[in-house]
């Protein structure tokens, strides 16, 4: 704690000379000119008084989504004249989102998401810790210290970089099992929902997902610190693994564990990519939505679609508009609960951009070849006989700005273009404004 204070601390210093000159200026206009000062400080005292607040906040990524990928999924599942239901959203800007890392201009999913969660940067690989080391305090944390109930959901591991940044604190986000261990005994997110069930159990320990299934041998048991699902329970947790038990689970603490590592298998077209979950995004969503409800001094809901990266990654078209299909039944979700609870704010984003996705016309004159540079499609334009092809650029992640929307208490804050720490900023004011 005294590094997260020292920061704290280092933020007042930084803040305190701009206040202390916005004061002094304030007390000469009321010494020169007080009738001029009194009839400005009504009207000031009336907008703080009329300031929107947030009761509820829910954030939700689309790991590795850019507007290249925004707009190839508006095509494909709403047409030319269409909109996705995250871009219906009134709010749009903007986001950077380079590291502070000494060897990278482009960032990785820890470094993005520790910009988010605690509004500094920092180095790739780390989680919720600054360039030296040094513990930051994350808006999981803060939620918590305003009485607010907090969870997670993730088609990925559950402690995987994106969702682990908002509840854990490690210099090396590989330390998975270090991160459930901290959400059970540390940050106590009340709902946990999704994949990485290896990391919750010691190796030779499976659970129920067998270990060396064969769509993907590698996978097994490997945790360090214990049977930690046995350890989430006796904390009060309720464990399940199937979308029955997720469907029977009554309110309170909830961990739920789908898949040994990703909810599906991350691989080019057809050598064994498969996106089947054994529960859907947008159903984890609903259920931790109808949980966290239940505190009545709201909550903090953070959601990520992993396979829009994945299979990203993979440069695997198909499944990646497959995951933004997805993505974009959660975000109805999310959608259908602002718009009964007009004291919620919904952002949307990504952490980053994967695999340098273009939109380009059909036209065979243009097919790049084979390997990274390679085309997928055609692809079909939702009521249009016209279709599209992707191209990919690389296997990697790339550096362009992403695209944010919003709705809700201070989703104005989003407008223009702002560093992903600006994420924090205003995530920090919904989920700690008294």
């Amino acid at each position: 704690m005294e590094d997260v204070v020292s920061l704290d601390a280092r933020r007042a210093r930084r803040f305190a000379a701009p206040a202390a000159a916005a004061v002094a200026a304030a007390v000469v206009t009321m010494v020169v000119n007080p009738t001029l000062g009194a009839s400005a400080s009504a009207p000031q005292a009336a907008a703080k008084a009329k300031a929107p607040t947030a009761k509820n906040v829910i954030f939700i990524n689309g790991d590795g989504m850019g507007a290249a990928m925004r707009q190839a999924a508006r095509l494909h599942l709403a047409g030319m004249g269409g909109q996705l239901a995250m871009d219906k959203l009134p709010v749009s800007g903007q986001l950077t989102t380079e590291p502070d890392d000494p060897k990278a201009v482009v960032t990785d999913s820890a470094a993005a998401a520790t910009a988010w969660a605690t509004g500094e940067k920092t180095y790739n690989g780390a989680i919720s810790v600054d360039v030296d080391g040094n513990p930051l305090a994350t808006l999981g944390q803060q939620a918590k210290a305003a009485g607010k109930a907090t969870g997670l959901v993730t088609t990925a591991q559950v402690t995987d970089a994106s969702p682990a940044a908002f509840f854990s604190n490690t210099a090396n986000r590989s330390a998975q099992d270090e991160i459930a261990r901290q959400y059970i005994e540390v940050s106590k997110p009340d709902v946990i929902l999704g994949g990485g069930e290896d990391w919750w159990l010691p190796a030779g320990s499976a659970g129920a997902f067998k270990d060396q299934p064969a769509e993907d041998p590698s996978e097994a048991s490997k945790g360090t610190k214990g049977d930690l699902i046995k350890k989430a329970k006796k904390a009060g947790y309720s464990y399940v693994n199937s979308a029955d038990q997720l469907s029977r689970a009554k309110d309170g603490k909830l961990l739920g564990l789908f898949a040994n590592e990703e909810m599906f298998q991350q691989r080019p077209e057809g050598q064994g990519d498969v996106y089947s979950p054994v529960v859907g995004l947008s159903t984890m969503t609903s259920k931790a939505l109808s949980t966290l409800d239940k505190n009545k001094k709201g909550f903090f809901l953070m959601v990520e679609e992993e396979g829009t990266d994945e299979f990203a990654h993979s440069n695997n078209a198909t499944r990646t508009l497959q995951s933004m299909q997805e993505l974009e039944k959660a975000v109805a979700v999310a959608r259908a609960y602002v718009a009964t609870h007009s004291d919620t704010l919904l952002v949307i984003t990504g952490d980053h951009e994967t695999g340098g996705l273009a939109v380009e016309e059909s036209d065979a004159a243009d097919e790049s070849g084979t390997g990274i540079s390679a085309e997928d499609g055609p692809f079909s334009i939702r009521g249009s006989e016209k279709s599209f092809y992707i191209d990919w650029t690389t296997s990697g992640h790339t550096g362009v700005d992403v695209p944010v929307t919003a709705a809700g208490p201070l989703s104005d804050r989003f407008t223009g273009k702002h560093a992903n720490t600006h994420v924090y900023d205003v995530l920090r004011e919904a989920l700690t404004r008294r």
